[in-house]
């Protein structure tokens, strides 16, 4: 089997465990927008952000560092799981601890008065996720997918079952009287609280399980070790939280930057609402993103050493962009049922047309990681910093610039401008560095062309239901006709072996 075919098998183990997982996931979308408020799930959004920010500080790059040292460096690489699991639980223990002291001025801080155990959770969830990175990595590392496929998808299931039983359940077993009101605690006033609650029970019930399968770590600190470790993984922290101050800062700056009455009818935080609605749309741009990068960060790294290397990853590049523009008219097109069918609640829809800006985002975002590759292998993270922190900037300037002036969507250009500006930097110093024959002007082309078409179809309507639909995945059709047309060559090359008869 080739190179190019083994990263796309793993791919699509990983992709089946995290698609199907975090579709499960994304379905309680559904939930939230029927049964919580809009107040709840602005709350819900701006927390996850914070969450997802400080989940880079909790692991500080250590992620990519351990499969660097352990591929790379001609170490033994049950010696750098020990020394990296062993200074991530030092660090959990410090980082958690300061957070759970701090919880009382940060709710405060952040407009959740009397709402201090929120972060005291959050703590908690934190410190579960960041235990839990190495020994997940060490999985990907020794080609378990299955095994770490499960494990994500038993803890996305555990998860669902505890919202649906904090959410749903109780308050109806509550109505029919077979449970009394304040059950084991329970108050019908909370939303989020049952939604940071479910993470953190799911979170803590997988970490036995994780830590047997990867193996469980010895204490051990080999200086000899951790301090070059150290030193490529502080830049990829800096790149980590400026990566994730473009990815996570619109959701969580977006009540505390809109204006009063932007919206009628609408809070601040209930409009917050709206956009994480549908910002989660754009999610399933983001879970091919996320089974790619499972499978490629690893397999990228073995791979360095190959002399024809570069022109693999010229190959991944290519065949990702074809795939992802793909999904993007997909979803952009049928965005009228999907938003139907998961925003439950009227108001919720009057953000669908920021979605194919988010989901070029999110495509945009895949790209910059296939461009990264160059400074990991060759030792240089310390671009990656710079990098990500012009990327963060922009971020920060548009949100307050364009969201007092265009709302929803000023939020959703922070996303996309940031995201192109460091794809833009990241293949001007990688091709000085360490050059990869990219299909550059082929995979613009494509790139602008799937966006334009996603817009045109998203805003085609020609009245009858029915017309319209088959007008709309029309779309997708002449694009899938249109590549395999011009990409003929390609696609062949890579299509499974016939063997003779």
């Amino acid at each position: 089997m080739s190179n190019f075919k083994k990263l796309a098998g793993q791919t699509a183990v990983y992709g089946l465990s995290s698609i199907l997982g975090r579709s499960i996931n994304f379905l309680m979308i559904i939930v939230y927008t029927a049964y919580l408020s809009k107040e709840a799930l602005g709350s819900f959004t701006s927390i996850y952000a914070l969450i997802g920010f400080m989940n880079i500080v909790f692991t500080y790059g250590m992620e990519t560092t351990f499969f660097r040292y352990s591929t790379g460096k001609n170490l033994d690489p049950k010696q750098v799981y020990n020394s990296t699991q062993s200074l991530l639980v030092i660090s959990t223990l410090i980082l958690g601890s300061g957070l759970y002291l701090l919880a009382p001025v940060l709710a405060e801080w952040l407009e959740y008065p009397g709402q201090y155990y929120l972060f005291r959770w959050t703590a908690m969830i934190l410190s579960f996720d960041a235990v839990l990175a190495i020994p997940f990595a060490k999985l990907r590392l020794e080609n378990k997918a299955l095994i770490f496929a499960g494990s994500k998808i038993f803890n996305i299931l555990l998860n669902i079952f505890f919202n649906l039983l904090l959410i749903i359940g109780f308050p109806y077993l509550i109505s029919l009287g077979v449970i009394p009101e304040g059950f084991l605690g329970y108050r019908m006033d909370w939303g989020v609280e049952y939604i940071l609650l479910s993470n953190l029970f799911a979170n803590g019930l997988i970490i036995p399980f994780v830590w047997w399968k990867a193996g469980l770590f010895q204490f051990q600190l080999e200086k000899d070790i951790i301090k070059p470790m150290w030193k490529y993984s502080i830049p990829l922290l800096f790149m980590g939280l400026a990566g994730v101050t473009n990815e996570l800062f619109s959701r969580f700056l977006f009540e505390y930057v809109l204006p009063p009455n932007f919206y009628a009818g609408l809070t601040a935080r209930e409009a917050g609402g709206v956009f994480g609605a549908n910002f989660k749309l754009a999610i399933l741009m983001n879970l091919v993103i996320q089974a790619f990068k499972y499978a490629a960060e690893p397999f990228f790294f073995k791979q360095a050493s190959d002399k024809n290397s570069p022109l693999l990853y010229a190959k991944v590049m290519h065949a990702f962009i074809l795939f992802c523009t793909v999904l993007m008219v997909a979803i952009s097109v049928n965005l009228n049922w999907i938003g139907d069918l998961f925003l439950r609640r009227p108001g919720y829809e009057e953000g669908l047309f920021i979605v194919p800006t988010l989901l070029m985002g999110y495509l945009l975002l895949g790209v910059y990681f296939n461009l990264s590759i160059w400074f990991k292998v060759t030792d240089q993270t310390k671009y990656s910093f710079w990098i990500t922190l012009a990327g963060a900037v922009l971020t920060i300037v548009i949100i307050y610039v364009f969201v007092p002036i265009w709302g929803y969507m000023g939020g959703a250009l922070s996303t996309i401008s940031c995201y192109l500006l460091m794809c833009v930097l990241c293949y001007w110093y990688g091709q000085k560095h360490y050059p990869i024959p990219y299909k550059t002007a082929k995979g613009l082309f494509y790139l602008f062309f799937a966006f334009i078409i996603s817009y045109l179809g998203f805003y085609l309507n020609v009245g009858n239901p029915v017309l319209n639909f088959l007008l709309k995945n029309s779309i997708i059709l002449s694009y899938l006709l249109l590549l395999t047309i011009w990409e003929k060559e390609f696609i062949k090359a890579y299509l499974p072996e016939r063997k003779a008869l």
